[in-house]
């Protein structure tokens, strides 16, 4: 009896131990159902006609995610061409976005005059979505009020950078074109002002030369149209050793296609890509490389160095607005997963590289110029320059002078 007993204790025990070690792993194994992970991503960016790589950014989350009308994760929406005259425009399409019960996330990219007060709309309704901003055109103190994280260019760094790679290139003049409305933003007046300290430093001329607004009256086509006729007397002027910069997308086609014609340096764009202006200044097709930026800067140098221009003209390896918007909806995604942390700046890169691979990456979180207070959720980056024919300058490794981040 008592052996019978003893037996099935024992019995008992062994169960027990298997049925809590059966427990312990079924534990982990055990996934939410699809209604606890279901969530949608926001992605706001400016159409074709005025920022193709920002959308062409969504296009590749779509691509991957699919988009909501489809039962997917995105919801892709743009904001007006003229923002600055449809202000309310550009404000409801960002706060419409929280009005679905599944999203979680909203990014806009380029975060152009409006985005704050469309994240404050969001934040009222609906506190628990993320509001991230890309390329914020509003001052660093405003969207910092609003966004959870904010990304800009590295207008700090590349300040100096550019100037820096003109110089080693053997320029001895450089020309910032821009308009009034650019100038007053912060980070674009201060990369003004540290341009123009290195230029003195390096023993540059600096130029300041303006041009027509494409958000005015004479629209896109007429900026373009003023850069066309202005660049050969620029040339004329300051020389064919002379670098030129412009702060708006659409003066870039324009641009590049006079240097390409009458001489000059075009180091990079102020959102950097091989197809911010290039394939309409080279009339080249890149239909068929749709997507592969190596293969996308491949076709450009080629077009580039069969005109005469290598060494001359730069980009980044991989599209800045593009990255921008497809690097923040996959952080969101990422951080949303419970993979990633909003405001770990590993985290960012780790975000970004996924579509960036082999490039090198630089950056810094936002200090305020005037308290040098350091923002905990706005990120500087940049990524190095390439220029065509000749290869990387190395410009994501350099340490960029301390006293260039007290100028203004």
């Amino acid at each position: 009896m008592k052996k019978t007993v003893v037996m099935m204790l024992c019995l008992a025990m062994v169960c027990g131990f298997a049925f809590a070690a059966g427990s312990q792993e079924a534990a982990p194994a055990a996934k939410p159902t699809a209604a606890a992970t279901a969530f949608h991503i926001g992605i706001v960016t400016g159409t074709v006609s005025q920022s193709e790589d920002d959308l062409r950014g969504a296009e590749r989350l779509i691509k991957e995610y699919g988009s909501v009308a489809d039962g997917g994760m995105i919801q892709h929406v743009t904001y007006p061409d003229n923002f600055m005259d449809e202000a309310e425009t550009t404000i409801s399409v960002i706060a419409g976005l929280a009005d679905d019960p599944l999203m979680k996330a909203v990014i806009v990219n380029q975060a152009v005059p409006g985005t704050t007060e469309g994240f404050r709309r969001i934040k009222e309704k609906r506190s628990d979505v993320l509001c991230i901003a890309g390329e914020a055109h509003e001052d660093p103190g405003v969207i910092q009020s609003a966004a959870d994280l904010a990304v800009n260019n590295d207008f700090v760094a590349r300040g100096y950078l550019i100037i820096r790679t003109a110089h080693e290139l053997g320029c001895d003049t450089f020309v910032h074109i821009s308009f009034p409305r650019h100038l007053s933003y912060e980070t674009m007046s201060r990369r003004v002002a540290i341009m123009r300290a290195t230029c003195e430093e390096l023993g540059m001329k600096f130029v300041m030369e303006t041009a027509p607004d494409p958000t005015s009256d004479v629209g896109v086509a007429g900026a373009q149209q003023y850069i066309l006729e202005k660049v050969p007397a620029w040339i004329e002027a300051y020389g064919k050793k002379a670098a030129f910069f412009c702060t708006n997308d659409a003066h870039t086609e324009p641009l590049l296609k006079q240097l390409l014609a009458y001489g000059g340096y075009f180091i990079e764009a102020d959102l950097p890509s091989p197809l911010m202006g290039y394939p309409g200044a080279l009339g080249i097709d890149l239909s068929a490389e749709a997507g592969d930026f190596p293969a996308i800067l491949k076709k450009v140098e080629s077009s580039i160095v069969a005109k005469g221009g290598a060494g001359r003209f730069g980009t980044w390896a991989f599209s800045y607005g593009y990255t921008t918007t497809a690097g923040l909806g996959q952080h969101a995604i990422n951080v949303l997963k419970g993979e990633s942390q909003l405001l770990k700046l590993s985290d960012l890169m780790k975000a970004y590289g996924k579509f960036t691979p082999g490039a090198k990456w630089n950056g810094s979180f936002y200090s305020d110029v005037n308290t040098g207070v350091r923002a905990k959720n706005h990120v500087l980056i940049y990524q190095d320059t390439y220029m065509m024919g000749k290869g990387f300058m190395g410009n994501a490794d350099i340490v960029v002078p301390e006293k260039y981040f007290s100028i203004k």
